[in-house]
This record gives structure tokens, C-alpha cells and sequence, in this order.
């Protein structure tokens, strides 16, 4: 395992290539967990390789992998154990001092939001995570950049048929999905429109799927964020399907938000942003909505030390969701501790599976070697 770590940068006839990666292990004590005591490891070992590294025109590409588990117990008791080895991302790259085209298994994220974020397309990222993991999707992706910072990007999607980031229901296989994004600069800020279109599964009651029936799929999405003193934005996506039984046939979200960094010791950062969501079968029916608010503080205690805490309140059910960390910084490693207070029945539709580990109460340590 620590082979990769030993291995330096390399440059042969006109190539560069580098060996990477992370290990991070984890203990984790929930009072109010069936299985009470966890513990897991990661590692996402990485390799890069760039040819014609001097040149305009730049071929690079990477690959890594996500190799992990985790086990839990009620001492004496009950025991559970779950692992996995799957591709973390696999991508070539073309590109120029204006122009990226890149292919393969890669993260593809964007928008002004951060915490709670309509356009959150085609990522998982919690802002929560030491370690922002996402899956990727398949995809080939293209930007091209104008010289007044303008920019436009261009995407194609296949083989990605399980449910994404906000999506109910898979992409129909065998249906590429396609979509762009055009962000022009404005005075103080940026805005930008995006769009996507995608084929989606049509299913019974039972949830399983009817064969050779689907039902397209289009989202619109509108954000900007300017600097006025403070930091402010709007993220805005519209989501209309087919003549589908789907009672979230159409669907509105609206994020507004802020941050701001006060004058306080060594600077306390503070945003906030809250999330409007409605939907309904043929019409939006604001009647069906649900409404959200996030607050998270950042203070930095010392040159390798900070301190953050991050709130979610749902309004709907009127749930609070808390998290308080603390993080020091070695050379190499990273030490995080992780204290939460949640309600039992995890309820943020747009966060990661494996976030229901932090259901309930309790603390979590991490520590993380990066090389």
C-alpha cells in the first residue's frame, strides 16, 4: 500500500508523471445507532501522466481509485462489515490556454450555492466533508474560456443510470444525456444559465421499471453571485418532465445566499443560505414545498488549527441538524474530530447515502495522510 507513496514525480521524453493519493482512517462513537461503534479506512491512490508538458497543447490524464470499509458493533454483541474497490476517476484531457475537452469518469460540479445547492447536478459534495468526496459520472466534458472571462461548457453523459445528486428516478439506459453552460461576467460578479436534458425510467407503483417507455427530462438552472462588501448570490433551477404519472413532474428550487467575514480575532467567516423546493405533477403547487436554511461559521484558531460549525434547519419538520469541528494540521497529516447532533431519521434529501451514519448523536475522529 505504501509503495505509491514512495515512488516521486517523473519526467521521461517529454512526459510527466506522478504517483498520489490519500489514506484517511476513522473511529466513530453514535449513542443512538443501532451499532453504536464504527470504524472504517480509505484509500484513494492517484496517477497522473502529462505529455508535451511545455506545449500549448497539453494531453494529460489520471486515473485513481476508491477503496474503502468500514465495520460497526454493539460489543459482544452484533457485528456488520462493508467494503468496496471502484474506479474514483478515470479521465483523458485535451486542452489549450483556452480550450479543455476531457473524457472518461470525472467530477463535474458548478453553480454559486454552497451548502444548499439546487444546481448540484451531477456531484454529491457535502460541505461538511473533510474530504469532499463525490462520486463521478461518466462523461465527456468541453469548456472553452474568451479572454473577457467568459466561458462556455458543452457535456454528454452515458452509462450513468442511477439517480443523481437531486434526482427520484434513473436515466433509462442506453440514453445519453446532454446539457451546457454559458457564464459571462457583470460588474462586482458573475451570472450564468445551464441546461440539461436527460431520458428518464419510467416505473410502476412498485417502483420497478416499465420496459421500452421513457419520459424525457429538461432542467434550467439560472445563478450569480457578486461582491457588494459582502459576498451574495441566487441559484435558481426549473425542472419540467413528459406526460408521466410523476407527481414531481415539475419542480422549482430557489437558493438565496450570503457571507461574510467579520472583524473578529483572527476573522470569523460566516454564511448563510436558504432553499425554497416545490413541485407538483403538471404545475408547480406551492402547496407542496419544502424550505431549508444553513448556517456555517468558520474560525481560524491558530496557523494550523480551525474551528467550524455548520447548522441545517428543515422548517418542514422542523429538525435541526449540527455539526462542530475542529482541525489541525501536521506536515502531512490532517487530525479531524467531528461532534454532531441530529435527528434520528436523517432527513437531507440532497446529501450522500453514508450520511446516515450521522443520524443521532455523536463523534466522529479522523485521520487523514495525503502524499
Amino acid at each position: 500500500m505504501f509503495l505509491f507513496a514512495i515512488i516521486p514525480a517523473m519526467s521521461i521524453d517529454g512526459q510527466n508523471s506522478q504517483w498520489s493519493g490519500q489514506l484517511s482512517t476513522w473511529g466513530m462513537v453514535n449513542d443512538t445507532h443501532e451499532l453504536p461503534l464504527w470504524m472504517g479506512g480509505r484509500w484513494l491512490p492517484q496517477f497522473n501522466i502529462q505529455l508535451n508538458p511545455e506545449s500549448d497543447h497539453l494531453w494529460d490524464f489520471e486515473a485513481s481509485a476508491n477503496l474503502n470499509g468500514a465495520a460497526g458493533t454493539a460489543p459482544f454483541d452484533r457485528f456488520s462489515s462493508d467494503g468496496q474497490l471502484k474506479a474514483y476517476r478515470l479521465w483523458a484531457r485535451y486542452s489549450t490556454p483556452q480550450l479543455e475537452i476531457r473524457g472518461g469518469l470525472q467530477k463535474i460540479n458548478f453553480g454559486s450555492a454552497t451548502l444548499l445547492r439546487p444546481l448540484m447536478w451531477f456531484d454529491q459534495v457535502d460541505a461538511r466533508d473533510p474530504l469532499q468526496l463525490t462520486d463521478g459520472v461518466w462523461a465527456i466534458l468541453g469548456r472553452y474560456y474568451f479572454l473577457n472571462n467568459a466561458n462556455i461548457w458543452l457535456w454528454v453523459l452515458y452509462g450513468n443510470e442511477d439517480p443523481k445528486s437531486w434526482e427520484t428516478v434513473g436515466t433509462a439506459p442506453r440514453q445519453p444525456e446532454w446539457g451546457g453552460r454559458l457564464q459571462l461576467p457583470v460588474p462586482s460578479g458573475e451570472v450564468a444559465l445551464s441546461y440539461h436534458h436527460r431520458s428518464t425510467e419510467n416505473q410502476t407503483l412498485s417502483g420497478s421499471p416499465v420496459e421500452d417507455t421513457t419520459t424525457p427530462e429538461n432542467r434550467i438552472g439560472w445563478d450569480g453571485k457578486w461582491d457588494v462588501g459582502a459576498g451574495v448570490w441566487l441559484e435558481s433551477v426549473y425542472l419540467w418532465k413528459g406526460e408521466a404519472d410523476d407527481p414531481f413532474g415539475r419542480q422549482l428550487m430557489l437558493n438565496t445566499g450570503l457571507d461574510y467575514t467579520f472583524d473578529l480575532g483572527n476573522g470569523l467567516t460566516t454564511l448563510y443560505e436558504h432553499l425554497l423546493f416545490s413541485y407538483g405533477h403538471k404545475s408547480i403547487d406551492f402547496k407542496n414545498t419544502l424550505s431549508f436554511s444553513a448556517l456555517s461559521l468558520n474560525y481560524p484558531i491558530a496557523f494550523a488549527d480551525g474551528l467550524s460549525a455548520t447548522i441545517f434547519y428543515n422548517w418542514n419538520s422542523q429538525m435541526l441538524y449540527n455539526m462542530l469541528a475542529w482541525q489541525h494540521d501536521f506536515s502531512k497529516w490532517t487530525l479531524y474530530t467531528l461532534a454532531y447532533s441530529n435527528p434520528k431519521t436523517y432527513q437531507l434529501p440532497f446529501q450522500a447515502q453514508e450520511q446516515n451514519l450521522f443520524a443521532g448523536n455523536g463523534v466522529q475522529v479522523m485521520l487523514v495522510y495525503n502524499y
